[in-house]
């Protein structure tokens, strides 16, 4: 089996824990505005590599994965799920740790057969890193082309799966950090058994560039970039709305 790849990256710090080998998967259904990796939404394209071959090059620079292992990313790896699992499955025979790193958008809830292949595919995932790019359906659907049902189930099953769960949220100045949405987000958030980590990433305009360089129009415009400062406030905003949701649910179960 081979998967299409867009690239890899030998020293990933921000990829989940230690020191990561990073693989970019080619092809993504979703149209994020603030989406900084154009060039790896067409499915189908990308450099077609063996499980092996990857794992060769993991091989290559293994001595410096401390406390690390692979991440897969794109892109949206659950768009080539098969290859996806027998990559995970070759890398877990092997005693490496692997990191899903996705949106959850390819989740099929009501497919028996899609949720057995997730089934599988979890068995050997150590960690899943889940962008939720908006709590509010409608607000989903105009930021990325798609609702955030699938999403939200994926998170759930995941979480039910008993595979550890890290949340990514990007705050976009006047998409994503309206305050009562922050909190939902936070009380959805505490619902997952597996929680393991919240990070909120500040929007930047690194991605321009490629717009550019591909011809393309940048969705965004000139949405200025949000300081750290404001991000940390959004994360204590979501916490809060966990901690709120909690305190709720213990009272319901009091009384």
């Amino acid at each position: 089996m081979t998967g299409h790849i867009h690239s890899t990256e030998s020293f990933g710090t921000v990829d989940g824990p230690g020191v990561r080998f990073v693989i970019f998967f080619q092809g993504c259904p979703m149209r994020c505005l603030y989406c900084h990796n154009p060039d790896t939404w067409k499915i189908g394209q990308g450099t077609e590599m063996t499980a092996d071959e990857l794992l060769g090059q993991y091989d290559a620079v293994k001595e410096f994965m401390k406390g690390g292992g692979i991440t897969c990313t794109g892109g949206e790896p659950l768009v080539q799920i098969d290859f996806l699992t027998e990559l995970f499955e070759k890398a877990k025979a092997r005693g490496i740790h692997t990191c899903l790193d996705t949106s959850g958008i390819c989740f099929e809830p009501n497919n028996e057969d899609t949720v057995q292949k997730y089934v599988q595919l979890l068995k050997s995932t150590d960690l899943v890193m889940l962008d939720i790019k908006h709590i509010d359906r409608e607000e989903h659907k105009k930021l990325t082309g798609h609702y955030n049902d699938n999403i939200l189930a994926f998170a759930r099953f995941v979480s039910d799966h008993a595979v550890p769960i890290w949340i990514r949220h990007v705050i976009v100045p006047g998409i994503t950090d309206d305050e009562g949405e922050l909190l939902r987000l936070g009380a959805f958030i505490s619902g997952l058994k597996m929680l393991k980590a919240i990070d909120v990433l500040p929007y930047h305009t690194m991605g321009k560039a490629k717009y550019e360089q591909l011809g393309l129009e940048y969705p965004l415009g000139d949405t200025p970039a949000l300081s750290k400062a404001e991000a940390v406030k959004a994360r204590e905003t979501i916490l809060r709305g966990l901690r709120e949701e909690l305190r709720r649910k213990k009272q319901t179960s009091a009384d």
